[in-house]
């Protein structure tokens, strides 16, 4: 009797040690994962940047804009966690290009059947959400792929690299989307972020991708992932460790999506890359988290271990930025205070080397379930921080109200990070060795 083969979650499983990228491959990956996430977010502001043309052709009001805005956030936050579940299960990089296509589509689709519809408002509201869906499970794959592609010493620096794709985002579809818009109108901008977003699908499916594996992968979500498959994951005593619910409060980033904030991020873009470089990368760099053979107790050469690089990663992407909002909420200089949000929002990609590799430091076996659990927390706390901010600069009338109220929140994360924060893995087993 020849051997049955095994489902793509159990295969993936089972050797999941013997995959990882090579160095080619890991630069290859690396710069297209860079791409897909510049995209992601070209394609996620296209309705913010053409909002007020859209609001002249469909005679929507103030309140009526806000709606298609903020329901994108509403998508958004229920499929973090299911994002995660299945990148761990059938590959994040299927997930991760399975949601790009039907984003790309549904984008570039999106003038045609706005104009199709009568009731554009609950269509582009409709539209929002399940655009939310979409790209709620990109990030959530993507620390998933990474935990178990990429070399221990080397994923902060690809995480950090890659994330940077969302700055290049806004700042391509600011840049080129303007143009767009009042050149051609604002259908344009949908057919441009979302055609670039087809065209790199087809690459990474022609190119990267073994095509068995992605109709496998669409044979197990077609007929519903076995939710009762015995794993070796100790989510009981996972979920009873502080370190892990430390390591992954990134809700306390969740409060900088407040639009003026971010917005304000465009202005010094080269302050959201530099920093990046800053965080644990190659090994022949004196900054490597974890030898050939597991983790290791110390920064080789720096002396310095892995927790305390991630904790002064905090201190620069929480600290440090909540000081410059501070700094934000009492000045009356133009000039001064594009300086303080763009270095507030810029000191933020400290995160990327900081809280959030630090969940593939705990449980790289399961690091998409718990990044999307993280960032789900994340994606509420920006709703309610838009309502929150609003509901303050209304009663109050002062703008230094709300950004107290962000540095409160961002000081609370860091102090819960910096308390109970540690970089010791434990979704094997408890007896590791302390990083």
């Amino acid at each position: 009797m020849q051997p049955q083969p095994l489902p793509l979650e159990e295969a993936r499983g089972d050797g999941a040690e013997n995959t990882q990228w090579s160095r080619p491959e890991c630069q290859t990956w690396t710069a297209t994962l860079l791409l897909g996430t510049c995209l992601l977010y070209c394609a996620r502001v296209s309705v913010p940047v053409c909002t007020v043309s859209m609001s002249q052709d469909f005679g929507w009001n103030k309140k009526e804009a806000g709606l298609v805005l903020s329901s994108f956030f509403w998508g958004y936050c229920l499929t973090q966690v299911v994002g995660g579940h299945l990148g761990d299960r059938i590959g994040g990089e299927k997930v991760i290009l399975l949601s790009a296509c039907a984003w790309g589509f549904l984008t570039a689709a999106t003038p045609l059947l706005a104009h199709l519809s009568g009731a554009h408002l609950v269509f582009m509201t409709f539209s929002r959400i399940l655009t939310g869906l979409l790209q709620g499970v990109y990030f959530p794959a993507l620390t998933s792929l990474l935990s178990q592609k990429v070399r221990e010493s080397e994923r902060a620096f690809t995480y950090s690299t890659v994330g940077a794709g969302s700055q290049f985002g806004m700042l391509v579809t600011g840049a080129v989307g303007s143009l767009l818009l009042d050149r051609y109108g604002w259908p344009s901008v949908f057919y441009f972020s979302g055609g670039l977003t087809l065209l790199w699908v087809c690459y990474v499916y022609r190119c990267l991708l073994n095509g068995k594996d992605l109709i496998l992968a669409l044979g197990i979500l077609a007929q519903g992932l076995p939710m009762s498959r015995h794993t070796k994951v100790p989510w009981r005593q996972l979920f009873r460790k502080p370190s892990v619910w430390a390591g992954s409060s990134t809700w306390c980033r969740g409060w900088w999506r407040f639009p003026p904030v971010c917005s304000a991020g465009f202005c010094l873009i080269i302050l959201s890359i530099r920093p990046r470089r800053l965080g644990p990368s190659r090994g022949r760099q004196g900054l490597s988290t974890n030898g050939p053979t597991g983790p290791s107790p110390r920064l080789p050469h720096s002396g310095y271990r892995t927790i305390t690089v991630r904790k002064f990663m905090q201190v620069m992407g929480l600290g440090l930025s909540s000081v410059f909002a501070l700094c934000l909420g009492h000045t009356s200089s133009f000039c001064t205070s594009v300086v303080f949000a763009s270095a507030s929002i810029g000191l933020q990609t400290f995160n990327h080397s900081g809280i959030s590799v630090n969940i593939q430091d705990l449980a790289p076996s399961c690091a998409g379930f718990l990044f999307g659990v993280a960032n789900t927390a994340g994606a509420l706390a920006g709703v309610v921080g838009v309502c929150l901010g609003g509901y303050l600069l209304e009663t109050t009338g002062s703008w230094a109200s709300m950004f107290n109220l962000v540095a409160a929140v961002g000081s609370l994360g860091l102090c819960t990070f910096l308390l109970f924060g540690e970089a010791q893995r434990v979704d094997l087993s408890p007896a590791h060795e302390d990083l």
